[in-house]
């Protein structure tokens, strides 16, 4: 099991030099945003929700540098604002509602998702995309229906759930000593 585990671990990491242009151009958005004052909000469901919680821990604490702390919020926490949203309007609102009540036109929202086909996360870039908002997913598999609604999508091109997780953490602490780098340096 360790075995193949490892490997299929490797193989979706080789798979991701594919990628590795997308990445870092959206690590430089990301930061360009952050610099301009203003919000990166984010959002996923189970592992997504809580990637998306260690991304913004990571901005608002600190990755590896002492510095200021940047605004990105995590739509998965405020656990009285997911819980009225959906019962009083549908889980598939949880994250469009905060979207709308947070966020600005010159904010991002960052959707993750492994399959792409979160409804909720799929709601909150459209909403996202109505504001004019800048709308990156960060997605698993063939990207799902959400490639198509975000302005970016960054694909793990693998099957397996587990390993995509794995693939999109590997981008967020990318994106996240990047966005170091370029605010405390002002270089990548």
């Amino acid at each position: 099991m360790f075995e193949r585990s490892l490997n299929e671990h490797l193989e979706c990491f080789r798979r991701m030099a594919d990628i590795a242009d997308v990445v870092m151009d959206t690590g430089k958005k990301l930061a360009g945003v952050l610099k301009s004052g203003h919000r990166v909000l984010v959002c996923g469901n189970g592992g997504s929700a809580a990637d998306a919680q260690h991304f913004a821990a990571e901005m608002v604490g600190r990755f590896e540098k002492e510095r200021k702390a940047w605004p990105v919020i995590a739509l998965t926490t405020d656990t009285s604002i997911l819980t009225a949203v959906a019962n009083d309007y549908s889980y598939d609102e949880v994250f469009a509602r905060q979207v709308d009540g947070l966020g600005t036109a010159d904010d991002i929202l960052l959707g993750i998702s492994t399959s792409g086909n979160s409804n909720n996360v799929i709601k909150a870039v459209e909403k996202a995309g109505k504001m004019k908002m800048a709308t990156i997913a960060l997605l698993g598999k063939d990207g799902g229906r959400m490639k198509a609604a975000a302005d970016q999508a960054i694909v793990v091109p693998f099957a397996s759930t587990a390993r995509i997780q794995e693939a999109h953490m590997f981008i967020l602490h990318i994106w996240a000593e990047q966005i170091e780098n370029i605010l405390t340096k002002g270089s990548e």
